[in-house]
């Protein structure tokens, strides 16, 4: 596996890893993997690392995202809104321009608060033109969302992990509306590509009823979104790539970038 370190700003945490495999042979399909940790500055991309390492056996470009996170820290604090959407948005489109990947197939895949994040930049295509992170060179095709936090309203009314969502956006909904109504992946149905949700029964740090509600949602909404219930699958298991939760993850991510391939 080779690696190339991106850097797409000047902040300490404004970089990806791109891995590719040892031997290239034409252009890569692309998975970009965002780690997770409620946006807090203690969690970083070193969680995604076994994961691209696993997806670029299989024979795909993997790219780790790093971005300004919500804390005090020089080096990794500075995100929340706007500054975190519009890091992801910016790691993205970094990719625009390098010849040796697919960017017609790129697949965002999420964990947890990277769940949030990566159905957000699916949803990009339809932001308002003023709004942080739209108009993207580089448009996904699709999306995975591993216990994503998918209602931030309702994430933050039930103060997950106390108050996460409100320390990401800067307050409750009625001081923050704006950043409630577009970074919030159930507000912005339709995306208008493919979306796989993924959750555990035993999760007990984001709730399964964030993958219930959005995906019903996404499905009224008229959107192709599928979700999958992970019995007896807690929150962390994704993270191991020797797990069966990571093990679904890929295999649903794969699928899609081949169903893609095919044109369908």
């Amino acid at each position: 596996m080779q690696t190339i370190r991106i850097r797409y700003g000047d902040h300490a945490s404004q970089w990806i890893d791109l891995s590719l495999p040892d031997s290239v042979d034409g252009r890569l399909p692309v998975v970009i993997f965002i780690h997770g940790g409620y946006w807090r500055d203690v969690h970083g991309a070193d969680q995604g690392e076994p994961l691209v390492a696993d997806l670029v056996a299989a024979g795909v470009a993997a790219v780790n995202v790093e971005y300004r996170r919500v804390g005090r820290s020089s080096v990794h604090g500075g995100g929340g809104w706007p500054a975190t959407f519009l890091d992801i948005a910016a790691a993205i489109d970094s990719l625009d321009g390098r010849d040796e990947l697919d960017l017609d197939r790129v697949v965002a895949v999420g964990h947890s608060a990277g769940g949030q994040l990566a159905a957000w930049a699916a949803a990009r295509t339809g932001l308002p033109a003023d709004a942080p992170g739209a108009d993207p060179r580089v448009r996904l095709s699709a999306y995975v969302s591993l216990a994503g936090v998918l209602d931030l309203i309702s994430g933050a009314r039930a103060r997950l992990d106390n108050g996460a969502v409100q320390n990401f956006l800067g307050g409750e909904q009625d001081q923050r509306p704006e950043a409630y109504a577009l970074g919030s992946p159930i507000n912005r149905l339709p995306i208008g590509i493919p979306g796989v949700c993924l959750h555990g029964t035993k999760d007990d740090r984001v709730p399964y009823e964030q993958t219930r509600t959005f995906v019903a949602a996404a499905t009224r909404a008229g959107d192709d979104c599928r979700s999958f219930t992970l019995v007896g699958t807690g929150h962390f298991e994704y993270r191991d790539p020797s797990s069966a939760a990571w093990a679904a993850a890929r295999s649903v991510t794969l699928a899609l970038l081949e169903g893609q391939r095919q044109g369908t």
